[in-house]
């Protein structure tokens, strides 16, 4: 069942992205991230009503690493949709696999949790491949004055990374994935309603603002089919297939990209995003078998 549940959310992940690139035109960066969380934390309080799960938490500090690190990666993401193709955006937050396995590389070599540990050599051929994709992706958008986004965006993947971290602690804790959504959603709200302060208002637009009610039902229902994927996967093997099955947001975003936003990404591009699918992919594999060693 997990398998479903990560399907879904990368439809809904991708479908929010869509609907980023669409309210871009009206809406800074700032005021998408705190509407987002808006829409999506009133959803989930319903939803909480509904489900009767309670929203008081004994892991306060634990929701509000996973708020941060989430904000950081999810203002980012949006701040790349806007000037970037939907496809590659998409890709660059998804190399959060890729930055796991390499920030767990980091602390077996240096032994934070133990005794030193050499990565196998497979390990480290994988994530070299993956940034050789980052790299063979990322170098249209350099050469055309858009280094920046670039950047931004693979930060995003980076932030992802520390955030599905917390997600799966929080998950371990026994917190329940609406009262960890609803959080995240909370956290984004605040977050962006602060940086607001900073970047102003833009002009209201009328009924194109609709378009904000989609980005905040698709993030919502997306977080959350995405905790729940983790939170079913009782095995390793169902994790590994739960975390391999989100690049399928890649395939949506890039169904919409190319279909219904006119986008265009070069031959290198989609060589590049073939290799960090492939390399995220094996690097979860690995990463898991040696977990379960």
């Amino acid at each position: 069942m997990q398998a479903l549940w990560m399907v879904l959310a990368g439809l809904l992940f991708a479908s929010m992205g869509m609907c980023v690139k669409i309210a871009s035109a009206d809406f800074n960066t700032a005021e998408l991230v705190c509407y987002r969380g808006l829409v999506s934390a009133a959803l989930l309080w319903l939803l909480a009503r509904r489900q009767g799960v309670a929203l008081g938490t004994r892991l306060p500090a634990m929701h509000a690493w996973r708020s941060l690190v989430g904000v950081a990666s999810l203002g980012a993401w949006f701040y790349a949709t806007t000037q970037l193709p939907l496809p590659t955006a998409m890709t660059l937050n998804y190399t959060s696999s890729l930055w796991i396995a390499a920030l767990l590389t980091t602390a077996g070599l240096l032994g934070w949790k133990g005794p030193r540990q050499a990565p196998p050599p497979t390990l480290l051929a994988t994530l070299l491949l993956g940034f050789g994709g980052v790299a063979l992706l990322l170098r249209p958008s350099v050469g055309s004055g858009q280094a920046l986004a670039a950047a931004i965006g693979l930060a995003s993947g980076l932030s992802a990374a520390l955030a599905y971290l917390q997600v799966g602690a929080l998950a371990r804790a026994g917190e329940p994935e609406t009262r960890t959504v609803f959080y995240f959603a909370l956290g984004a709200a605040v977050a962006g309603g602060a940086a607001m302060a900073l970047t102003g208002l833009s002009p209201w637009p009328g009924w194109h603002a609709l378009w904000l009610l989609p980005l905040g039902l698709f993030a919502a229902g997306g977080q959350w089919c995405m905790t729940r994927a983790y939170t079913c996967a009782r095995s390793a093997r169902a994790t590994l297939v739960a975390a391999n099955l989100q690049y399928s947001g890649i395939v949506f975003a890039s169904l919409y990209g190319v279909l219904l936003l006119g986008e265009h990404i070069a031959a290198l591009g989609w060589l590049g995003m073939a290799l960090i699918v492939a390399s995220g992919i094996a690097a979860t594999a690995l990463r898991t078998r040696t977990a379960a060693a």
